[in-house]
């Protein structure tokens, strides 16, 4: 595959784990706010998971050449999947707040299955796999929370 169209791959993965690790965040701050410590603990977790992943990401691009800006691609300053979180964070409903995280990471699971379509170097395979199974973990851990809630 090109690396243009790596980048391309990366450039997206990147702008969903940011909106991640915003969405988190937020998410996090709003459960803290409600007393919800224990639940906003994990997803402030997952939201420096989603950092690091990004970092990782934004390495893997840089050494080919293709450069990415800290807040991703700028097409967009969230991914739909992220846009629920708002609606959700009016309120002091964990259950809410866990929805619109799990809807998020519904987006970057399904960003990550995409990618992983692509024809990535074995390197880049190997990382976006790696993080699509934590990615995919944390989705299920956010919607048994949300269940519990």
């Amino acid at each position: 595959m090109e690396n243009e169209k790596v980048g391309a791959v990366l450039e997206d993965l990147i702008a969903t784990l940011e909106d991640g690790c915003k969405g988190f965040s937020d998410a996090a701050e709003q459960l803290a706010t409600d007393g919800h410590g224990d639940l906003a603990r994990e997803l402030t977790a997952y939201s420096g998971e989603r950092r690091q992943f990004a970092d990782e990401l934004r390495m893997a691009a840089q050494q080919m050449g293709h450069e990415i800006t800290e807040d991703g691609s700028g097409a967009g300053a969230l991914h739909r999947g992220w846009m629920a979180i708002k609606d959700a964070l009016t309120g002091d409903d964990a259950h809410a707040v866990l929805a619109a995280a799990e809807s998020g990471e519904d987006h970057a699971v399904s960003e990550y299955e995409e990618a992983l379509k692509a024809d990535l170097p074995a390197d880049i395979r190997e990382a976006v796999a790696r993080q699509a199974m934590r990615v995919r973990a944390a989705h299920d851990a956010v919607k048994a929370m949300r269940d519990q809630n």
